[in-house]
C-alpha cells in the first residue's frame, strides 16, 4: 500500500527496548481495588451497588449515563467496602467518586452474556450494544466509547477500520506486546468492529520498529481478504488519528471534522482485543496491558493488570523505584500525565506507568525565544506555535484561537524540539482550557439569562391574565348596573 508523507514531526529517543522484549505477565488480584465511576470520556457513570454488596467477577458496578458514558464492572469477586470520593487518577488530583471493592481470594464470575457465536450474522445494533454494555473504551489512550465510535456507519460513509498500531509515544511497549501475543484476537476483534461499522476493509498500521508484531499480524490475517497490515514510518506523532488516516490513506482531516467525514475510523489495536473477548466470550473490559517503565524501575515489565489496582502495587510488583526520581508519569512522556499520588489506580485509560529520572527528563530553564522557527517546522498540524505562545502569554486567547490553536493535538513535539526549552504545550493546553472555562460561563450566563427571560415573560403573562380578568369582570359588573337602571 502506498503510503503518504506527514507534516512535521520529531525523532526522540524511544526507548522501548527497556520492555520491548518482555512478555505480558499478569499481576495478581491486589487485595483491595479502586474504581472511580469516570473511566471514560463523557458523563460519570451511576452507581448500581451499596457499601456492603457481594459482589462476583464481571458484574456491572455502574451503569453508563447518557449517550457518551459507559459502565464500570466488579475485575474479581468481593465486598464492596466503601463508595466514596477519592483522589482521581488526573493531574489535578481532585476527588472522584469510587467504588473500594475488597477481594475475596476466589476469583468467581458472574453470570455473563452469551456469547455471540457468529458476529458477522447479527445486525451491527446487537454489537455495538454488547460493547458498549462491556464497559469497552479507546484504549490508546482517549478512552470515547467504543460503542459510540461503532456508531459513526449510520451517518458516514465509511471505507476503512484503521487500527492503530503505532504506538509512537517513547517507552510504552503494551500493544506492540498485544500484537505479538494475541494478534489473532485482534484481527477477530478488527474484522468484528468493522462490521458494525459497515466497513469493508481494515488496514492496520504498525511503525516499522516493531518488525516482530508486524510479522505476528501478517500470519494471524493470512486468510483474511478484507485485512490488510502497513508499516508506516517511525516519526512521532505518528499514532495520532488524523495524522495516521493521512499516512496510510492520503485523505486529510477538515479542522474541526472528524476521520469519518472521510471515511475512515480509527481504533486502538486493544480496543480491538477487548471487543474479541466481549463478543465471543461475553467478557467485560476488567483489565489492561500496562507498561511499567523508565530507568527508575528496578524490573520493567507489560502487565495485565486489573482495573482498580493502586499504582504503588504496579510499582512494588516490578520491583520498586531504583532510586531519586524526577518524575512519575501515567501514560508516555510526551503526552502522558503526571501522577500526583501512587495510591491512585490504574483506570482504562491507563497505558503505562513511567518513573523518569533527571537525565531523562532533561528539564532545564526556559530561556527567551530565538525566534528560530523550528516549532513551526515540526508541527505535524501546519500552526505556529511561537505565535500562538506569544498571544497566549498576553492573555489574547480568542486571538490565539483564530489562528488555531484548537487544532492543537498537544503531542508535545514542539516543547521537545524548542531549544530555549519554551514550555509551548503547556501554554497551549492552558489557553484551550481556559476557553473552555470562559465558554462554559457564557453559556450558563445564556442560560441564565433565557431562564430570567422566561420567568419574566411567565410572570407578565399571568399579570396580564390577571388585569384581563379584572377588565371582564369591571365591564361585567358594568353591564349588570346599567341592566338594572334600565329595568
Amino acid at each position: 500500500m502506498k503510503l503518504f508523507p506527514i507534516k512535521g514531526g520529531i525523532h526522540p529517543e524511544y526507548r522501548k527496548e527497556l520492555t520491548s522484549e518482555k512478555p505480558i505477565v499478569a499481576l495478581p488480584i491486589p487485595s483491595v481495588l479502586y474504581l472511580p465511576v469516570q473511566q471514560h470520556m463523557g458523563a460519570a457513570a451511576s452507581t448500581v451497588v451499596k457499601v456492603g454488596d457481594l459482589v462476583l467477577k464481571g458484574q456491572m458496578l455502574a451503569r453508563g449515563q447518557g449517550v457518551v458514558s459507559a459502565p464500570v464492572h466488579a475485575p474479581t469477586s468481593g465486598r464492596i467496602v466503601e463508595i466514596a470520593e477519592r483522589t482521581a487518577p488526573h493531574p489535578s488530583g481532585l476527588p472522584m467518586l469510587t467504588i473500594v471493592l475488597e477481594a475475596d481470594s476466589k476469583d468467581q464470575w458472574a453470570d455473563l452474556p452469551a456469547p455471540i457465536a457468529d458476529p458477522f450474522a447479527e445486525s451491527t445494533q446487537v454489537i455495538r450494544a454488547r460493547v458498549g454494555e462491556s464497559g469497552i473504551v479507546g484504549l490508546g489512550g482517549a478512552t470515547f466509547p467504543s460503542a459510540v465510535k461503532l456508531g459513526l456507519g449510520d451517518k458516514n460513509k465509511l471505507e476503512i477500520l484503521l487500527l492503530n498500531g503505532a504506538e509512537c509515544e517513547p517507552y510504552l511497549t503494551c500493544d506492540d506486546r498485544v500484537m505479538r501475543e494475541y494478534a489473532a484476537e485482534v484481527i477477530d476483534g478488527a474484522r468484528i468492529m468493522a462490521h458494525a461499522l459497515g466497513a469493508p476493509q481494515v488496514v492496520i498500521a504498525i511503525e516499522e520498529n516493531k518488525p516482530q508484531a508486524a510479522e505476528a499480524m501478517r500470519r494471524a490475517a493470512t486468510v483474511m481478504l478484507d485485512v490488510a497490515i502497513v508499516d508506516v514510518p517511525v516519526q512521532y506523532p505518528m499514532g495520532a488519528e488524523r495524522h495516521l488516516t493521512q499516512a496510510v490513506t492520503g485523505r486529510e482531516t477538515p479542522a474541526r471534522k472528524l476521520t469519518a467525514d472521510v471515511g475512515v475510523v480509527v481504533h486502538n489495536v486493544a480496543t480491538a482485543r477487548a471487543v474479541h473477548h466481549a463478543v465471543r466470550f461475553g467478557r467485560p473490559l476488567l483489565s489492561r496491558v500496562v507498561t511499567v517503565s523508565g530507568n527508575g524501575i528496578r524490573e520493567p515489565k507489560n502487565i495485565e493488570v486489573p482495573l482498580g489496582t493502586p499504582i504503588n502495587d504496579l510499582l512494588g510488583f516490578c520491583g520498586g523505584i531504583s532510586g531519586p526520581i524526577k518524575r512519575l508519569v501515567s501514560g508516555g512522556p510526551m503526552m502522558g500525565q503526571p501522577i500526583v499520588d501512587t495510591a491512585v489506580p490504574v483506570v482504562k485509560g491507563t497505558s503505562g506507568v513511567l518513573a523518569l529520572t533527571g537525565e531523562e527528563v532533561n528539564e532545564r530553564p526556559s530561556q527567551p525565544c530565538i525566534r528560530c522557527g523550528t516549532c513551526v517546522s515540526i508541527c505535524p498540524c501546519g500552526l505556529v506555535p511561537v505565535e500562538m505562545a506569544a498571544l497566549i502569554r498576553n492573555e489574547r486567547l480568542e486571538e490565539a484561537a483564530a489562528i488555531g490553536l484548537q487544532d492543537c493535538v498537544s503531542c508535545g513535539s514542539c516543547s521537545y524540539i524548542c531549544p530555549s526549552y519554551v514550555p509551548l504545550v503547556h501554554y497551549f493546553n492552558y489557553a484551550k482550557g481556559r476557553l473552555n472555562a470562559l465558554d462554559r460561563e457564557r453559556r450558563k450566563s445564556e442560560q441564565t439569562k433565557a431562564l430570567v427571560e422566561a420567568r419574566n415573560a411567565r410572570l407578565e403573562r399571568i399579570a396580564q391574565a390577571k388585569r384581563d380578568a379584572a377588565a371582564r369582570a369591571k365591564a361585567q359588573s358594568q353591564n349588570s348596573d346599567v341592566n338594572k337602571a334600565d329595568a
